[in-house]
């Protein structure tokens, strides 16, 4: 196999199409470049087709603007069997100045499949530092907090059926 990419950047132009009524750039454009930049990611990691399987915690910190650079990180922090964590950053600035700021944040996971579309083997990634560390534990409080909340959706679907 060959040498696995744990890291990716996505450069985009907001361009007048992706705007709201407001005048920003709408989530929905910046859901899409984060999906791309996951994929990407993922895909550069395993060296397999990939799906998204979740998009959690996505936080909007600050509007982008048309005309700004934007830029998505993608990177592994934490692998299973055949999924894989993947923390975004969204950055953006005016291209003229180029003083970047963060404007939304999030957590994808990843799910390599085969050509059937089953979920399939992905190498395992190991933290190195400190930070990796960090991340890799942050990624495993993040699923037993999904687990909590996939529970209580549950509860909340039987409520409604039994209605």
């Amino acid at each position: 196999m060959s040498k696995q990419q744990r890291e990716v950047t996505l450069r985009f132009l907001a361009e007048p199409a992706d705007v709201n009524f407001g005048g920003k750039v709408h989530g929905g454009a910046a859901m899409k470049w984060i999906d791309l930049a996951a994929y990407a990611c993922a895909a550069g990691w395993s060296g397999k087709y990939c799906i998204t399987a979740y998009a959690g915690g996505i936080r909007f910190v600050s509007p982008i603007l048309v005309g700004n650079l934007v830029e998505v990180s993608a990177k592994v922090i934490y692998t299973g069997k055949s999924s894989m964590h993947i923390a975004i950053d969204v950055q953006a600035a005016d291209p003229k100045l180029l003083e970047s700021r963060l404007t939304t944040h999030c957590i994808v996971i990843m799910v390599a499949v085969d050509e059937l579309g089953k979920p399939t083997p992905v190498p395992e990634w190991i933290p190195k530092n400190e930070e990796d560390i960090a991340l890799r534990d942050s990624a495993l409080r993040l699923i037993e907090m999904r687990k909590q909340i996939g529970d209580e959706m549950e509860a909340h679907v039987k409520y409604l059926k039994s209605k």
